[in-house]
C-alpha cells in the first residue's frame, strides 16, 4: 500500500503552539490558508486539524481551507458527544462532496472540557462504547436510506443523510487502552499510534490484528498510522543541537503542560519511556516527554533527513501506512520536511 504523509495545522487561539511564530495574524484565514497551500506546494497530502473546546471549530476551518485549496485533504478531528452522529454524518456529507472528496475524520475520545458544551464524561467503558455506536450509525448514515437505530447513546428514526460523502471518509482513531483497542479492531479504518520505539508499535499492531480476527471485523482490514514530531536539520549534529536547545527551553516553562493530556493510556506510554533513555531505537527522543505539552510533542524523531527516512522506513517495515508529522515553526518546517524528507520516503 502507498503510504500517506499528513502535515499538521495548529487551528489555535493562542500564538505560539508548541514554539509556532507567535504572530497577532496567526489564526487569520490568510494564515491558515498559507499553511494549507503550502502542504499541496511541498508534497504533503493534507493535515490534522486538532479539536477541543475553546479552539476554533474544526470542521469551519476545514471548510473554508478546502475552499481555497485543491488537493489539500483535511483531516478533522471530531469528538463524539460534541457532535450527534446524524449532525455529523450530514455535515461531513456536506463537506466531502463539497471539497471533491477530499475529507478525512479523527475520531477522539480522549480528554477535553465537556462541561462547558453539555456532555458528561462517564468511565472508560462507557465513553469507548458510547464511541462505537458514534461509529457504527456515521457509517449506516453514509450509506444507507431510512436508517432507524437504537442504542444506548443514541438513537435516530427514519434518518436519511441527503448530502452523501463521495465516498465514505476514511476514519482514524487513536487510544492505547483495552476498550479503544477494541473499538479500533472493530470500527475504525485507521489506528493511529504516538511516537513509540519500534517494539512497542510491533506489539501493539500484532495486538489490533489478534483482535481483529477475535471480534470478527466487518470492514476491510485496520490500517495503521504514526502521529509524531520530526526534527530535521542539514546534518545530524545539527539537529541534536537544535533539538537539546528546545528541550532546554521547554524546561524553563514546564508549568504551561496541559495536566488533562496524562490521564490517557497512551500518553503515559510515552512519558514512561524517557526511564528507559533519553534517546531510543535509533534516535526517537524521549526527554520532550518530560517538559512538553502532550501527545505528538511527546517523543521526536531528530536527525539529518536520512537518519529521519531510515527511522520512518523501519515503521513502515511494521505495517505503518499513515504518516501524520510536525514541527514548528510551522510555516518552515511544512517547507524543509516536505522537501527533504518526503523525496527520500517516496
Amino acid at each position: 500500500m502507498t503510504a500517506e504523509f499528513l502535515w499538521y495545522i495548529p487551528n489555535q487561539v493562542q500564538p505560539g503552539h508548541r514554539g509556532d511564530d507567535a504572530t497577532s495574524e496567526h489564526n487569520s484565514l490568510e494564515r491558515l490558508t498559507e499553511l494549507a497551500v503550502l502542504t499541496e506546494q511541498h508534497g504533503w497530502g493534507g493535515a490534522l486539524l486538532g479539536t477541543g473546546w475553546g479552539r476554533p471549530d474544526t470542521f469551519t476551518v476545514a471548510a473554508a481551507l478546502a475552499a481555497r485549496t485543491t488537493t489539500f485533504q483535511p483531516l478533522v478531528a471530531i469528538r463524539p458527544g460534541y457532535w450527534r452522529p446524524a449532525h455529523f454524518a450530514s455535515a461531513a456529507g456536506t463537506l466531502d462532496q463539497l471539497s471533491g472528496g477530499r475529507l478525512l475524520v479523527n475520531i477522539v475520545s480522549g480528554q477535553d472540557n465537556l462541561k462547558a458544551y453539555g456532555d458528561e464524561e462517564g468511565d472508560q467503558a462507557q465513553r469507548y462504547a458510547r464511541t462505537k455506536e458514534f461509529l457504527q450509525l456515521t457509517r449506516r448514515l453514509w450509506t444507507e436510506e431510512s436508517v432507524t437505530y437504537t442504542g444506548e447513546y443514541f438513537q435516530v428514526t427514519d434518518s436519511t443523510v441527503a448530502t452523501r460523502p463521495v465516498v465514505p471518509p476514511k476514519l482514524y482513531f487513536g487510544g492505547a487502552s483495552d476498550a479503544a483497542q477494541r473499538v479500533a479492531a472493530t470500527d475504525a479504518d485507521v489506528q493511529l499510534f504516538w511516537g513509540e520505539p519500534l517494539d512497542g508499535i510491533e506489539a501493539r499492531i500484532s495486538k489490533l490484528k489478534e483482535l481483529q480476527n477475535e471480534l470478527d471485523r466487518e470492514h476491510k482490514p485496520l490500517e495503521f498510522g504514526l502521529r509524531i514530531t520530526t526534527l530535521v536539520r542539514d546534518t545530524t549534529e545539527q539537529a541534536w543541537a537544535d533539538a537539546e536547545a528546545k528541550v532546554a527551553t521547554m524546561a524553563e516553562n514546564v508549568g504551561d503542560r496541559d495536566h488533562r493530556w496524562f490521564k490517557a493510556v497512551g500518553q503515559q506510554r510515552l512519558v514512561d519511556l524517557a526511564a528507559r533513555g533519553d534517546v531510543l531505537d535509533d534516535n526517537l527522543y524521549t526527554a520532550p516527554g518530560k517538559y512538553g505539552g502532550g501527545g505528538a510533542g511527546t517523543t521526536w524523531l531528530v536527525g539529518s533527513a536520512e537518519d529521519v527516512a531510515k527511522s520512518l522506513k523501519k515503521y513502515q517495515d511494521l505495517g505503518i501506512t499513515h504518516f501524520i508529522l510536525s514541527d514548528t515553526p510551522y510555516r518552515e518546517e511544512t517547507i524543509r520536511i516536505g522537501d527533504q524528507l518526503l523525496p527520500l520516503l517516496r
